[in-house]
């Protein structure tokens, strides 16, 4: 039987890393990725699909299939209007999410946050925590949730700061022992591939996985 996944979020570190997956390997006959505006990639199982984020609703007729992986977010350097960053990281996942149950597909896997919580004082962690929990009531058939730490590979913009933190974390993640490993670096790719292995897998509830988790399904 015929399978098909959606991205939204394709042109980012861990969803362009998932479509790579996706693409070079057999189990999804079709893949639909969600964008702006259409990126530079061929395939022969692949389509593209520009939307209005802000209207996705419009769009819902033709977001149908087996598994929707939600892959958006953005930094507050690139979108320091506070507003705006929170449509990206929450209401546009959610929405994505409300889509997923009214055309009855089978999963959700949305990426957020290690220490993601909404009581949270930090605004970050607040808003992936406030995503995660209105995601969680609506009641999907199966929703997994992926929390990485400090995410490390090859991104398209290079964000101030990042290379010390990468460097430092090199110092610090073996000395991160015992209920300190989920703080350990995680690589991108390793997120990706825990995606797209417990997509396979169609298993009802929710499933929260923390970054030591994730590298275990990977």
């Amino acid at each position: 039987m015929a399978k098909k996944a959606i991205i939204a979020g394709a042109s980012g570190l861990i969803g362009s890393l998932l479509l790579d997956i996706i693409l070079q390997r057999s189990e999804y006959d079709e893949v639909l990725i969600l964008v702006r505006k259409e990126l530079p990639l061929q395939h022969i199982k692949l389509k593209q699909q520009a939307v209005d984020f802000d209207r996705l609703t419009e769009y819902s007729a033709s977001l149908t299939g087996d598994v929707i992986f939600s892959c958006l977010g953005s930094t507050q350097k690139k979108t320091p209007d506070l507003t705006v960053y929170r449509k990206i990281d929450h209401d546009y996942p959610l929405h994505l999410a409300e889509i997923a149950l009214k055309n009855k597909i089978g999963q959700f896997h949305l990426v957020s946050s290690l220490g993601a919580n909404p009581a949270a004082s930090n605004f970050y962690l607040k808003m992936k925590g406030e995503t995660e929990a209105d995601i969680k009531k609506i009641g999907l058939h199966s929703l997994h949730i992926y929390q990485p730490a400090f995410l490390t590979g090859d991104r398209k913009e290079k964000r101030q700061g990042e290379g010390f933190l990468i460097g430092l974390m090199k110092i610090i993640d073996p000395v991160l022992i015992g209920g300190l490993k989920k703080y350990r670096s995680i690589p991108a790719k390793t997120v990706a591939k825990a995606m797209y292995n417990e997509s396979l897998i169609n298993q009802a509830g929710i499933f929260i996985h923390p970054s030591d988790k994730i590298k275990q399904l990977a």
